[in-house]
């Protein structure tokens, strides 16, 4: 079957970063959202944190009623992210480890060891029609854990694989092509992100097993130099490069946007 599309999912977490150093409306993560969709996005993501230090809860709201792109919700398993994702409704929630000292997300879930805690997250997500995705190692372990817990999606953590250099980075290239293949073949949709840049994002999107990147550091960052439109297109190039091309008139991959 020819390769189909690989999606982009515009991370904005660190528009909103930005605009919280000073306080005040700008920049503003929904208008972030909007030339990411001029640029090539297929899909937006943010992370509403338990300190609430990037994205808020408005702009949860904004985003849900706003943009016309899938909406992927990050998520710590917690009571108050269970409700607010419950009552907006977004396309995805991505369940991610949360700890309030960490400067950003540093490893996997740990979906092998928390399967009783995380079930009835995946659960109720489900029931109310949203995309379950947990944020886990590449690792078989985790691969087995997410399939006994019923998520249809896994997002592998590649920033390890960014770090290292060399043969380490080999290794750990390996290990990706490796965990998406066992969640390729245990009916999992396999999605992967965390630092990827533009010397880095070559070798995962050619990965065919592999149906989205999230990206959003690097290209906000990239941004202060080239601007927003420029460093997601560059991106999005990048990412098409690599990837087999899809047949002429194959049907689209991209999810369809829900609002609530």
């Amino acid at each position: 079957m020819p390769a189909r599309l690989l999606r982009l999912g515009v991370n904005i977490d660190h528009v909103a970063t930005i605009r919280n150093a000073r306080g005040g409306l700008v920049p503003d993560p929904l208008r972030a959202a909007r030339i990411a969709a001029e640029a090539g996005a297929d899909g937006i993501t943010a992370h509403l944190r338990e300190d609430r230090r990037h994205i808020s809860d408005h702009d949860i709201v904004r985003l849900s009623r706003e943009i016309d792109l899938p909406l992927n919700l990050e998520m710590a398993a917690t009571d108050e992210m269970l409700a607010i994702a419950l009552q907006h409704r977004p396309h995805a929630a991505c369940i991610v480890p949360e700890r309030r000292e960490e400067r950003t997300t540093e490893g996997g879930l740990d979906a092998a060891g928390q399967r009783a805690h995380l079930a009835p997250f995946v659960a109720a997500l489900g029931e109310a029609g949203v995309r379950v995705s947990l944020f886990i190692e590449p690792d078989p372990r985790q691969i087995e854990a997410a399939v006994a817990l019923g998520a249809p999606v896994v997002e592998l953590h590649t920033g390890t694989y960014c770090e290292v250099q060399g043969e380490a980075r080999a290794r750990e290239l390996d290990r990706l092509r490796e965990a998406a293949r066992l969640g390729t073949e245990a009916g999992l949709e396999i999605h992967a992100g965390h630092g990827l840049a533009y010397d880095t994002v070559g070798p995962v999107a050619a990965i065919p097993m592999i149906r989205e990147l999230n990206i959003g550091h690097f290209l906000v960052g990239e941004a202060i130099f080239v601007g927003l439109d420029a460093s997601i297109r560059r991106m999005r190039a990048l990412m098409d490069e690599a990837r087999p091309k899809a047949h002429p008139g194959a049907p689209s991959d991209r999810p369809a946007a829900r609002h609530s």
